[in-house]
């Protein structure tokens, strides 16, 4: 049974979502690996799934695309292939700018990829992506999501650790600022130390921390949820005192966060996760101020957990005590802010 939607007038930028087709695409591993289950019933999400999800009861007057490894080009350099990506979601956006289906601006902001090892060699990437994004990329994500336990992530782990500390990689970082990109960065909670290295190297840079840091509770991280929750604490505290750095708050439905939520039968309701993720939620608030701090759907990763209007309930819940003014932020002015959504 749906629930009620909580502050239904309440306006929302959803800031991270994505959009693909794996229904024509070979499998990437067996259909019985947690990661592939949570996402099964989405093997197709383009925007009629979306349109029916931010559809379903809240204020969402806006989203921003967040690069997936889809509709990338296939005849072209290896490095030009993540344009094709972009290309695919300003045809979207450009079909909700229409106003034919509603009055949400989907993917007002595209985020893609790039090889930034390539060094000096990404300039011209970068380039290719602002040119096919059509006055809407605003910048790069590059995951470096790796733990050494292979079933901490299935089959999303990178091949190696510490990417974001390697020259070359940061050879390449060093010409977003200059062309006012910015850099959403995706590692795990253990990993958080590479990331405030990289935000001081690089003060200049925008940096957007994907899914809270990525608590562990999946693998050799199982059932150590609240033993890391300091470390991942101490870490958050330090990674604030960056001001170049914004934090997305959710992500925490995905199967390597395990919480008891995910996948859970019968589905757990919005204060169910509510208690699960507010620690998580208040920290980085606290940390960081709502002014960096941005709610986030991660949909459809984390249709593992909720559906889409109960999660938007979850984080209503959690800061149903703040002020008016930090809601305007945590729901759609920071992230308005960083990726540069008014007038789009």
């Amino acid at each position: 049974m749906a629930e009620p939607i909580l502050e239904p007038h309440l306006p929302i930028v959803d800031p991270h979502h994505h959009l693909w087709d794996r229904s024509m695409a070979p499998a990437q591993a067996g259909p019985q690996h947690p990661f592939l289950t949570a996402i099964a019933p989405a093997q197709r999400y383009l925007l009629d799934e979306l349109l029916a999800d931010i559809g379903s009861g809240h204020n969402v007057i806006a989203t921003v695309f967040l690069d997936c490894v889809a509709f990338y080009r296939a005849d072209v350099p290896e490095a030009l292939r993540p344009v094709g990506e972009t290309e695919f979601v300003n045809g979207v956006a450009a079909m909700s700018a229409s106003g034919i289906y509603g009055p949400s601006r989907v993917c007002a902001g595209i985020v893609g990829r790039a090889d930034l090892t390539l060094g000096d060699g990404v300039q011209a990437v970068l380039e290719a992506h602002v040119q096919a994004g059509g006055g809407r990329f605003r910048g790069i994500r590059v995951g470096a999501a790796w733990d050494a336990d292979p079933e901490v992530l299935g089959p999303l782990n990178r091949p190696h650790g510490g990417q974001y500390l390697r020259d070359d990689f940061r050879a390449g970082f060093r010409h977003l600022a200059p062309m006012g990109l910015s850099f959403d960065a995706w590692l795990l909670e253990p990993q958080l130390p590479d990331l405030i290295d990289l935000a001081r190297a690089f003060p200049d840079t925008t940096i957007i921390l994907n899914h809270a840091g990525t608590p562990l509770g999946r693998g050799r991280y199982s059932g150590r949820l609240g033993e890391r929750f300091p470390v991942w604490r101490d870490n958050i505290g330090e990674l604030a005192r960056s001001p170049n750095v914004h934090v997305k708050l959710g992500g925490l439905g995905m199967a390597c966060c395990n919480f008891p939520s995910f996948l859970a039968e019968p589905r757990a309701s919005s204060a169910q996760l509510a208690g699960e993720w507010a620690p998580y939620v208040e920290t980085c608030i606290e940390g960081f101020g709502a002014g960096r701090c941005m709610f986030e759907s991660n949909f459809p990763v984390d249709m593992g957990a909720c559906s889409y209007a109960t999660l938007w309930n979850a984080f209503k819940r959690i800061v149903g005590g703040a002020s008016a003014g930090e809601k305007a932020a945590l729901f759609s002015g920071t992230a308005t802010n960083v990726y540069r959504l008014a007038g789009s």
